[in-house]
């Protein structure tokens, strides 16, 4: 038996607590964050004969129904004057409403992201009005504004100044529906972010264009990209709001997406079709566009999530409160050396002695 029956107890312990134990008699519960592989296949198989029946299928009737009659027919539908005039509107119109909505989007993103005023809630709010508004009723307010028995109907025509059934009150119609986008991709965006950089910058001496310019602007380039390309489709294709504005006149106030119906509402098929693919091909280079702005944006993102805030440099006070723990540790370990030295010459006086 030891000497010392407190070691051994302690030993004892350590031994049982290290022992292995036996196995309980629990039953596994499955994962809850994955399924067996019959349901995820179940699942996945629904998921893709979704999208196939809605979106696949349809597509490829577009192009199919478009060649039916051979290339020779589709440019030929394409040349025609009045399919030419819808598609020059419709790239008109997308080449002014884009541009406006991305001034409007960076300026309402970053009023909202950076700073706080009173009406931010308001302004917030009214962003996401066409999300909330059918286009047609939309159309049907500039009708209602600028129309010859609108509020401002009697001054435009005293003026001859033509909003409605003209190229102007298409562009408006667009804009409307349209401007949230660039706003929506920018404000969570830019509140991911912070302040961090702005304040920094500043701080420096820049001034706000080149904080916007330099530090800003470079940020939010992707998620920018992403909110124009966005806004860019939905202005192509908008059909709603531009219907009521129109007046459906051919060859000067149709769009595509007018162009289209007209031309299937007269049985010309094929013709409609051939103006549909445009469209659709229109689509698919804005979704490509779209997966790569949305992976870069997604990486900025989480970058932006990653980065830890700057705390800035020690203070004096933090500085010599260190330095005085660390005078402390060391005199305490001076004071430990010593005590351990005297012990050790009171106990081996014979090696003191020899010493």
């Amino acid at each position: 038996m030891s000497r010392h029956p407190e070691h051994d107890v302690n030993r004892a312990e350590q031994t049982a607590a290290v022992a292995p134990r036996a196995p309980l008699n629990v039953a596994r519960r499955p994962d809850p964050v994955t399924e067996r592989p019959v349901v995820r296949w179940l699942l996945t198989g629904i998921a893709l004969l979704f999208l196939a029946l809605f979106l696949v299928v349809p597509l490829v009737a577009v192009f199919y129904q478009a060649l039916n009659k051979g290339l020779a027919f589709y440019f030929e539908a394409l040349a025609d004057p009045d399919a030419l005039a819808a598609i020059k509107l419709t790239v008109i119109t997308a080449a002014i409403a884009v541009p406006l909505n991305l001034v409007f989007g960076l300026v309402a993103s970053w009023c909202i992201a950076k700073f706080e005023f009173r009406g931010k809630a308001l302004l917030t709010t009214l962003i996401d009005l066409p999300f909330s508004v059918s286009p047609v009723i939309s159309g049907l307010i500039y009708v209602l504004m600028f129309g010859a028995q609108g509020w401002f109907g009697p001054w435009l025509q005293a003026h001859d100044v033509q909003i409605i059934f003209a190229v102007p009150g298409i562009v408006m119609a667009t804009i409307f529906v349209t401007f949230p986008f660039v706003a929506r991709e920018l404000i969570p965006l830019m509140q991911a972010q912070g302040n961090d950089e702005e304040e920094a910058a500043h701080v420096l001496g820049a001034s706000g264009w080149q904080i916007f310019r330099r530090v800003t602007l470079p940020n939010i380039k992707w998620g920018l990209l992403y909110g124009v390309i966005l806004c860019n489709a939905r202005a192509m294709g908008e059909f709603g709001a531009v219907s009521v504005v129109s007046g459906h006149i051919r060859g000067q106030t149709d769009t595509m997406p007018l162009h289209v119906e007209i031309l299937y509402n007269e049985y010309n098929f094929s013709a409609a079709f051939a103006v549909a693919s445009v469209l659709a091909l229109l689509a698919l280079v804005t979704l490509g566009l779209k997966l790569l702005a949305e992976r870069h944006m997604s990486a900025e993102l989480s970058a932006a999530r990653d980065v830890p805030a700057y705390a800035g440099p020690p203070t004096q006070t933090t500085a010599a409160a260190s330095g005085s723990h660390t005078a402390a540790r060391s005199v305490s370990s001076s004071f430990q050396q010593s005590v351990n030295t005297t012990h050790a010459s009171q106990q081996h006086p014979l090696k003191q002695g020899e010493l």
